[in-house]
């Protein structure tokens, strides 16, 4: 596809109302409450769903919280002894929409969860532009730390805190990496939680300088760059630019906490397609990794569009595939 526009695609005139959103004159946005439905969660193990999950507060003032999913068969088979990996799990949005009860995301970890056999734990973090980053980032390394003291009986009793894993899609990417860079540096104080890897599945990240797909893609159906560059002027703090270290993570070389990733022996994988208007930018963020000697892979597909998984189930399958191996390859406690 190529910068020009087409009758089934035309130029967006007012990004705020594609996106169904309305900027205040305070600052915040008022956002469609129908945009992204929600789904409940399932706590009673009676309930015949094979997925459990419940909601369970983390910091009462700020209104985070998270939504834990297990395998209904892991409370059900008494006898199993084994205790599951842990993803910690940050859902997408640009940083201003959605959060861990979406019905999408809630379906994305079920389906995790049952093709993984793993317990996720989905944060519900502070959006933008009312909190705008690193409020996010802060709102994930509580849950970590939230994670190591909690007596919540399904992690207790169900999680091997030595296998965990930080993942997210879209900017729930983008956090993954982000906390990921701030846990390596509190690797010794989060014990018994050991993190293993980060899989940022089509991560949000951005630049000023614009990217050959970027311009190829540029009005993109799911994600065209105005909607992208409006997402980042309303999630990054205010007189900053997209070559923010928030955004860009090439700026200035990358950042140096890269080191301590590759010292704890995570592994990082990339997932994007070519699609995606980001595509130049995560596969020169892979390329920035092998330089940095971090353990990374990058799978990248034909076709689809931004966070394609979350939508089409047999892409989601292949995904899982992916993780199932990148887990098992992990590095041993």
């Amino acid at each position: 596809m190529s910068g020009q526009t087409s009758p089934s695609n035309p130029t967006i005139t007012d990004p705020y109302q594609h996106i169904q959103i309305i900027p205040n004159h305070d600052g915040t946005i008022t956002r469609d409450p129908n945009r992204y439905p929600n789904s409940s969660p399932s706590p009673d193990p009676k309930d015949p769903t094979p997925v459990l999950s419940k909601d369970i507060i983390v910091n009462q003032s700020e209104k985070t919280w998270v939504r834990i999913f297990l395998p209904r068969q892991t409370i059900v088979d008494s006898s199993s002894t084994s205790k599951l990996p842990l993803i910690v799990y940050f859902h997408g949005g640009g940083f201003i929409n959605c959060s861990a009860s979406s019905t999408v995301f809630h379906d994305f970890c079920s389906s995790m969860v049952l093709d993984l056999h793993v317990v996720i734990v989905s944060v519900d973090y502070r959006l933008a532009p009312e909190h705008r980053l690193p409020a996010a980032y802060d709102d994930a390394m509580e849950v970590l730390q939230w994670i190591k003291t909690t007596q919540e009986d399904w992690l207790r009793e169900y999680v091997d805190y030595s296998r965990c894993f930080l993942m997210g899609s879209s900017a729930g990417a983008n956090a993954a990496y982000h906390a990921g860079l701030c846990a390596s540096q509190e690797a010794d104080n989060l014990v018994p939680l050991k993190i293993k890897g980060l899989i940022l599945h089509h991560p949000f990240i951005g630049g000023v300088q614009r990217t050959g797909s970027e311009v190829k893609l540029v009005n993109e159906p799911h994600l065209p760059l105005c909607i992208n560059d409006l997402m980042w002027n309303l999630a990054l703090p205010l007189g900053v630019d997209r070559d923010h270290e928030y955004c860009n993570p090439m700026v200035d070389g990358g950042s140096k906490l890269w080191k301590n990733v590759r010292l704890l022996g995570w592994k990082v994988m990339v997932t994007g397609c070519d699609g995606d208007p980001m595509i130049d930018r995560q596969m020169e963020f892979v390329d920035m990794l092998v330089t940095k000697d971090v353990r990374v892979v990058g799978h990248f597909s034909t076709g689809g569009y931004h966070v394609v998984e979350l939508k089409e189930p047999s892409k989601a399958k292949a995904l899982h595939a992916l993780l199932k191996d990148f887990m098992l390859d992990a590095p041993a406690a």
